[in-house]
Parts: structure tokens; sequence; C-alpha cells
């Protein structure tokens, strides 16, 4: 199978230029300024941007144990008609993902059911050491601590487990850093039967985050861990973290959300539970000092975190409301709304949403438009009017925080290694799953 793009705008490395690039079977065989095959399928990209898929390094599909939410299949769909042909998910599905048994149930599912390429997090708890250490770098993306707690009951905060864990990970750790105690401290402080979402960013401040991710990178530079913080959410994390070095040679890198660049607590009147999330949005100055280091590069990947719940358990009073948002389709359309109004450059845009996660998870073959590499891309439209309604909304649970905006990009088709799994003319092609992901490791 051959197929050629012509025309296309591409948008890779650091550059933007005008080529042909031809698809054989999984893989980019070629790129060039003019490519002829009398054997390929051609596809005029005149006008449109072409660019790696996206690698999305954070998502709750909710699979097993949540399906009313979300599951495997549906999020992939979702996954891929925004242009995200990877993602990397968490362990905190019911029963958990804490053991090497649970954790290949979950790749078992996704080998049936993902449309896009895939990897697991392994969960760490307080009394599962033994089984994290048994985790095969090669295959899997990363080991996930939960430094405060979130949806799920996974948090690590035994200091001796911490400590065994940081000393001896075989891989990357990703941590969810919010200190419990403070939380706790400010709940009873704030929190009544009638609060609303606008509290959720009191209760979960700033503070409660600059601690557990100052503790993380203690850690992390006392065993040389190689640490990954994800979320990023405050103004006082962001000088954490360094820009002196590339990403590659970095021991401590960190993520940055879709909703905390686009929102922030001014939001909370018209949204409410809708944007409850953990770490929660917070201010307009802290939303600002993010995308500053996210720009200068102290800040190193953009995610979604997309986390569904259904509209009813969203419309429940605050106190009851879970956390987490979908995103996972409509992260890309929100950057490329970003960049049309002069926040980041396609370039930057691209750089942290598909090289960086390649570059930090050391995965093989992906993220790069490469000869050799897989064909993970994007075809974008732009110049066009495209809205967010229920009838393209593709999440199981059938809603978006982002309803009714309206943008000017617009995802034209998708591929993941090399076949088309999306058009926007035709949807969905549910015929070809993806492929489990895997890494270059020692």
């Amino acid at each position: 199978m051959k197929t050629i793009i012509k025309n296309a705008t591409i948008v890779n490395e650091g550059k933007i230029q005008n080529a042909d690039v031809l698809i054989h079977n999984e893989r980019i065989e070629k790129i060039a300024s003019i490519i002829n095959d009398v054997n390929a399928e051609e596809i005029d990209a005149t006008n449109k941007l072409l660019m790696p898929g996206v690698i999305d390094d954070q998502v709750h599909f909710r699979e097993p144990g949540f399906t009313h939410k979300a599951n495997i299949n549906t999020e992939s769909r979702a996954a891929v008609a925004g242009g995200t042909t990877s993602f990397m998910e968490m362990p905190n599905t019911k029963p958990t993902a804490t053991t090497q048994k649970l954790l290949e149930e979950k790749y078992s599912i996704a080998a049936n059911n993902s449309l896009a390429n895939y990897s697991f997090f392994m969960g760490a708890s307080n009394n599962n050491y033994d089984e994290v250490m048994r985790t095969n770098v090669q295959n899997v993306c990363g080991i996930k601590v939960f430094m405060g707690s979130s949806t799920g009951n996974m948090l690590v905060d035994d200091e001796s487990t911490l400590s065994k864990l940081f000393a001896n990970a075989p891989c990357l750790i990703a941590t969810h850093c919010e200190d419990e105690s403070r939380i706790r401290a400010r709940r009873a402080e704030f929190e009544k039967s009638d609060s609303s979402a606008e509290m959720h960013p009191v209760i979960r401040d700033v503070e409660a985050c600059y601690l557990s991710s100052s503790k993380a990178i203690e850690l992390a530079k006392k065993h040389n861990t190689r640490l990954h913080i994800l979320h990023i959410s405050t103004a006082k994390e962001t000088n954490l973290f360094s820009n002196e070095m590339p990403l590659k040679d970095k021991r401590i890198t960190a993520e940055v959300c879709v909703h905390h660049l686009s929102l922030n607590d001014s939001f909370y009147t018209k949204l409410g539970n809708q944007m409850k999330c953990n770490p929660a949005i917070k201010s307009k100055f802290d939303q600002n000092a993010i995308w500053e280091a996210l720009l200068d590069d102290r800040l190193d990947i953009i995610a979604t975190d997309h986390a569904p719940h259904t509209l009813e358990e969203k419309a429940k009073p605050y106190n009851e409301a879970p956390s987490g948002l979908p995103l996972v389709q409509h992260g890309l359309l929100l950057m490329l709304k970003h960049y049309k109004a002069g926040k980041i450059s396609l370039e930057k845009m691209v750089e942290k949403m598909c090289h960086a996660p390649a570059t930090c998870f050391q995965i093989k073959n992906r993220g790069f438009i490469r000869e050799g590499y897989f064909a993970d891309l994007v075809l974008i439209d732009k110049n066009i009017n495209y809205k967010i309604n229920k009838k393209n909304i593709l999440y199981k649970c059938n809603w978006s925080p982002f309803e009714n905006d309206e943008f000017s990009y617009r995802v034209n088709r998708t591929f993941v290694n090399g076949n088309i799994v999306y058009t926007n003319s035709n949807g969905i092609n549910d015929s070809i799953n993806g492929n489990r992901l895997t890494f270059n490791r020692n």
C-alpha cells in the first residue's frame, strides 16, 4: 500500500516547508519536493497543514471499571478525530493497574479496541513496590505515582515507599503532585455543604501544588530519578524547572495541559463543575506564567489529561461532583486557536505536542516526520468555520466544556501507522487498530 500526500505545508522539527510525503505500508518512505509513483494513491494537500500525529502523554479512558463514562474504543475514536495518534493512559481504573497482570489486561483490551497507538502506565501504591520493579521498560511508558489523591484511591504517601521508588525505578516516574495534608486542612477550613466550583482553586491551592512538586524534585535530585511532573498549574511551580539543557538531557521534565492554558478562575461562573479538575484551574496570573514557562522551555510537553465524566455526575453539588473534563478530541484545535491568536507558533506547538513527548519518553520511531518513521500524521484544513457541538463530539460522555466555541481549523485526515483512520468527510475507519508503543531504553 502506497500513498503520496502531495503539496503539503509540513510543520516539523522547527521548520515549515512545502513538500510531498510518500507512505509505504506503515512507514514514511520518502519526503521530497516532488514525488511521483504510478502505484500510489494521491491525496492533494494543497493549502493544508501536515504535522506529526499528536502524542498525548496523559489520558484517562476509564476502562476497566468506569465504562459508563468512557472506554478505550470510544475515546480512541475521539482521539484520532482530533489528530491524536498515540496516547498514554493512567492506572486509576477499577481495578487499578497496580500488578503486571492487571496492566497487561489493559494492553489486551487496547490491542482489540484502540484505533490509536497506545501505552499504559504502571501504577504505584504504598504496597506494590515489587510489582513496580518488574515493569518492562521497553514496552511500558512509565510508572505513575499519585503524590496527591485524585479520582481513584492511589495515593502514595508512605515516605519509605516513595524513597525506594525514586531510588530504584527502572524508568521514568510521572507524578500527580498535590500535597494531601494541605488539601485536607483547606477543605476543613473552606468547604461547606453549599460550596460551589469557585472554591476548588481555594481548597486545592497554589501551595498544595508547590509543596508536592518541590518534594518530588527534591527526591529526584537526591536519587537521580528520571522524573516527569504532570499538569503544572501554578506560577510558583514554573520556577522549579530549567531550560538550560536540551530536553533529551533533562532528568526532570514537566507537562502543561490545554485546559490550564485555555481557562482561568474567571470561567468558573460560566462552567462550574464542568471545569472542576485536579489540580485546579487557577488565576489569570498562573495561566500567564505557565504560558511563559512553556514558551521558554521550562515546561516541556502539552497534553490534555482527558478525564471524562457524565453530565449527570458533573451536575451534582460541588462536594460530590468528580474532577476531570473531556479534552482529547479538541486539544489540538484549542492549541491551533491559540496559534491563530498569536500565543504560540506552529513550530512550537508541534514541538510540544508531538516531538517532545516522543523525546521525553524515548518512543521508538514516532513523533517526527522522518523517513523510516511510522506514518502517524495529521492533515489540517485551515481558514474554515468549525464549531464544537453534540453532533460532532465523539466522547462517550457527549459533552465538552468548549461546546459552541468556533475554530478556523479542522482535522481533515488522521493517519495511524500509514492507515487513514479518520477523514472529515467519512468519519472513523474502524477496520484497523493501533499498535503498542515501544521505547528506546537500556
